[in-house]
């Protein structure tokens, strides 16, 4: 009897935001959180995104291999130790 469950305090606290926040702030916060789900469905619904063609594309060059990089590392390591 003493203790509430969460449904109780979250009832306490959306009265508490009503009163002290005001309702027009709660509907202008609802506002923009629509206006980001669908510009989100906006741009997930588009073919083709200029930003993610240009991250796609292949890097020119030669990339050592993490197995090169270890073995230069192991023979210094190893010549350290034997001096």
């Amino acid at each position: 009897m003493g203790s509430f469950s969460i449904w109780h305090w979250m009832v306490v606290l959306l009265v508490i935001m009503v009163l002290f926040g005001g309702g027009g702030k709660i509907s202008s916060v609802m506002g923009d959180f629509a206006k980001g789900i669908k510009s989100f469905k906006k741009n997930m619904a588009e073919d083709s995104d200029a930003s993610m063609e240009a991250s796609a594309e292949k890097p020119t060059g030669n990339i050592a291999g993490p197995g090169a990089q270890a073995s230069s590392g192991t023979k210094q390591t190893t010549a350290a130790n034997h001096s």
